[in-house]
């Protein structure tokens, strides 16, 4: 060494160039560490980045997907002139129209679908994509008797239909004359139950299907001369201002889809929660690295402290070296976790209707790093003291086992102390960094309490082991004493597969009991069918239609209007001053209704019900939803109805059978409250033993011929499609919850390597006195088969408890425990505990005594 060199090296404090000087060794004992951090780390990352990158998109193409710089949105009504010019006096104009129809193919099958009008501005923004490809103008143009239309490939294969087909949508006939591969504003109505069908304003009028009451979704798209933010922001005061009594939805590029946001924002805080649970898990991994590291170190610990090293040198020493080791892990699983958005877009990109760029997200890389320098540290911390408060002796001996002396109490008790408010911190941090903090509380306690019961299950074990009579048979007596013994993997066996498996079957159950209630339950007690837009003045031959064709279905109807909460107490509603679950009735329009008696499915819980023929205006509320928003009996709500807005009172508070998909609304007003107003009339069709799929198609196809302007939603086919989405999103949560159980698996691995040398021991000493492989073989099967059933068993009614909870508390749904889930859970863990158990017990079982034995 140069003497630069040692001058250089001289100027670094004692404890760095010991720790650089302990890293040399440190390699081989710290790949557990290192993947239980890289996973956990890697994860979050990956999530959150993943999660801005789709975020960002929706904010770039804003203006695409909302069709304009600005949108202004009515229900039931358009805008009327002096609102119209207003708007075309900031800028271009267009007009699109939504609703849903019944589409109907000359073969007399019918189907619902999502009827998107457009005008001759369409689109503002972006490029519509056609096959084939022509200007829309010709395609949707009047010619040879049908109005042009664009059609899906869902709808063309539901319907048989081919370009150049006709269908009759109300009292028009429409010819498909391209297939519609892309809208450029597909995502700023949200998600539909319909195909999409795309046609002309005047083919809309020509059906006729907008009446007085019909629910229409109005949608006028701004395009601005000027896109500076600055203008935009100008535009939106004036629009509030003068449109302000209008009801209008006003939304503009810079949230051009919120529902999809706030979507996209929860699904990645509940996949970050999954991930930073496992990294709660690899946090056992990292203890137990730790002290297997501290444990062949003893000897350099005892000679340093043997030539006068203080305490806090030997504990800044280590704690530098794993904190380096730490952060190669951290760094490593940053960097891949960056770089899953950009692996994954190309896989995601056919199914995204906007382009994914991904970028570097930095404020999510930070807090996945912040994530894994606390529980790193948090389950560093007390490896760290033992080791810093072990006296010469007892480490000399080979062992932190012994009891630290009663001089360093206290140290030990300023650590617990200091873990305690690292571990304050990162729940903090989790609860502050999530969309909704009431659900990452929750989460965060269920883990804690799950961690906690794990670890008393694990002592629980050895205590129990301990006091049972011991065996006969040798192959049992020795299973049941490594089970107890000082030094049993016990505890850690339990605590790393269990938090994963209890994970894993909570998803799982959680993910039975939805798919039984949309499959299952929901489909006996929902009505068959769902009939919108009845016209209110013919409600009578409709009724008269559906006893003729239906004689042994009951038909239940009560009138519908549209309207948007504008206030509550005289306040404007505002869904970010209101808890996440509740913003929903905030955001958009609502169904509402008059009614004289209380609805079916509903029940008071406050209040009294109006008498019939009530003139004032008073209003029942859900129950629920009324506490999340701070309403009380006899308070008051204004919302707007066709642009007029009606300010009414509770008069009582109802609780809302959701469930059962019958007819019902958050709000009920007096009959009078509305009287005069244009509506509709909403009905339902059920059979009282149920009706099957011919039956139904047959009343359906009946209905759409007869009355082309009511629009038929089968109960059956949205339940199908809510499935769906179900699955599609369960698998991705499945996914994120395998990588809880891959860091179990790890530190599984990672405990029982840990223990080897304590197997090699006993097995040398077991074979000498004379013990088969055979035996020895039984008896670790008969341990490690005994840890994995009783780590199962935790994890299925630990997950069962939490399943049962958020099925019945939080989604009100009924709970449903499939046998198959359990026998999973037990044969994964089986084959786990005792898979990794033997490997490390055959490698033991092959070392030779002699060698060994020199060394007793």
């Amino acid at each position: 060494m140069s003497g630069g060199q040692m001058k250089s090296g001289a100027r670094l404090p004692v404890s760095l160039r010991l720790a650089l000087r302990e890293l040399r060794g440190a390699k081989r004992g710290f790949t557990v560490f290192l993947a239980c951090l890289v996973l956990g780390v890697m994860a979050i990352a990956g999530i959150g980045s993943f999660a801005g990158a789709l975020t960002e998109g929706l904010h770039r193409e804003g203006r695409a997907i909302l069709g304009g710089d600005a949108d202004f949105t009515l229900v039931q009504r358009q805008a009327g002139t002096k609102e119209r010019t207003f708007l075309e006096g900031q800028g271009r104009l267009g007009e699109v129209a939504l609703l849903r129809a019944m589409a109907r193919a000359a073969d007399g099958d019918a189907a619902l679908v999502e009827l998107k009008a457009v005008d001759g501005a369409y689109p503002l923004v972006g490029a519509l994509e056609t096959r084939p490809a022509r200007p829309l103008p010709e395609l949707l143009a009047y010619r040879d008797g049908a109005w042009g239309a664009l059609a899906d490939e869902v709808l063309m294969a539901r319907l048989s239909l081919s370009p150049g087909s006709h269908v009759q949508v109300g009292e028009a006939t429409f010819e498909i004359r391209a297939v519609l591969e892309k809208e450029p504003d597909q995502l700023s109505a949200g998600i539909g139950f319909g195909a999409r069908l795309l046609v002309s304003m005047a083919g809309l009028e020509a059906s006729h299907l907008v009446q007085p009451g019909s629910l229409v979704r109005w949608s006028y798209r701004l395009l601005l001369p000027d896109t500076s933010p600055q203008t935009l922001e100008d535009v939106m005061v004036q629009a509030e201002a003068a449109l302000a009594e209008g009801g209008f939805q006003m939304r503009t590029r810079e949230a051009a889809a919120p529902r999809l946001e706030r979507s996209v924002k929860r699904i990645a805080q509940f996949l970050t929660l999954v991930a930073l649970t496992a990294l709660l898990v690899g946090g056992v991994g990292v203890a137990n690295a730790v002290s297997s590291h501290l444990a062949t170190r003893q000897e350099v610990i005892a000679t340093l402290k043997a030539l006068g090293a203080p305490r806090r040198v030997i504990f800044t020493t280590y704690g530098l070296e794993i904190a380096l080791i730490a952060l190669f892990g951290i760094v490593l699983g940053l960097f891949l976790g960056a770089a899953l958005p950009f692996v994954a877009s190309a896989a995601v990109a056919p199914f995204l209707p906007f382009p994914l760029q991904p970028f570097v997200d930095w404020p999510a890389l930070g807090l996945a790093a912040l994530y894994g320098f606390l529980v790193a540290a948090v389950f560093t911390i007390w490896p760290l003291a033992r080791a810093q408060e072990a006296p010469v002796s007892v480490l000399f001996r080979g062992g932190f086992d012994a009891r630290p002396p009663r001089s360093s109490r206290m140290t030990m008790g300023l650590a617990l102390g200091l873990m305690a408010v690292l571990v304050v911190l990162l729940a903090a941090l989790a609860v502050l960094s999530a969309e909704d903090m009431r659900i990452a509380g929750f989460f965060l306690v269920a883990a804690v309490l799950v961690f906690a019961l794990l670890r008393l299950v694990g002592q629980g074990v050895m205590v129990l082991a301990r006091h049972l009579p011991r065996p006969h048979a040798p192959m049992a007596r020795l299973a049941l004493g490594n089970i107890h013994r000082p030094g049993a993997l016990t505890p850690t066996v339990v605590l790393s597969l269990g938090l994963g498996l209890t994970l894993l079957v909570a998803i799982t159950l959680v993910d039975r009991s939805l798919s039984h209630e949309l499959s299952g339950r929901l489909q006996e007690d929902a009505p068959s069918f769902f009939f919108v837009d009845v016209p209110s003045d013919r409600e009578a031959d409709f009724r008269d239609f559906i006893q003729e064709q239906a004689p042994r279905a009951e038909l239940k109807s009560v009138p519908m209007l549209r309207g948007r909460i504008m206030a509550l107490n005289g306040a404007p509603a505002d869904a970010d001053k209101v808890p996440a679950d509740a913003a929903w009735v905030l955001q958009s329009d609502r169904g509402i209704s008059m009614a004289d008696t209380l609805p079916e499915g509903s029940r008071l819980v406050a209040g009294q019900w109006w008498a019939p023929g009530e003139t004032r205006p008073l209003v029942s509320f859900d129950a629920e939803l009324a506490g999340r928003l701070g309403l009380a009996l006899g308070d008051t709500v204004s919302v707007n109805v066709l642009g007029r807005t009606i300010t009414a009172t509770i008069a009582n508070l109802r609780e809302v059978e959701w469930e059962r998909l019958g007819i019902n609304f958050v709000m009920v007003f007096s009959p009078g409250t509305f009287a005069g107003a244009p509506h509709s009339t909403l009905a339902t069709l059920s059979w009282p033993q149920g009706a099957d799929t011919a039956r139904e198609v047959e009343v359906l196809k009946a209905v759409a011929q007869a009355w082309p302007a009511v629009t038929t939603v089968r109960v059956k086919e949205a339940l199908e499609q809510a499935r769906q989405m179900l699955d599609d999103l369960g698998f991705g949560v499945r996914i994120a919850s395998l990588v809880t159980v891959l860091t179990s698996i790890f530190v599984l691995a990672g405990a029982l390597a840990a223990g080897h040398q304590h197997r090699v021991y006993d097995a040398v000493v077991l074979k000498t006195l004379g013990a088969t492989r055979a035996r020895l073989l039984g008896a670790y099967v008969l341990e490690y088969a005994g840890l994995g059933l009783v780590t199962a068993l935790f994890a299925i009614a630990a997950g069962a408890f939490a399943a049962w909870g958020v099925t019945t508390q939080v989604m009100e749904i009924s709970f449903v425990f499939p046998p198959g889930a359990a026998l999973a859970a037990v044969a994964g863990a089986l084959a786990l505990t005792v898979g990794f158990g033997l490997l490390g017990t055959f490698r033991a079982l092959g070392r030779a005594p002699a060698r060994l034995l020199r060394h007793l």
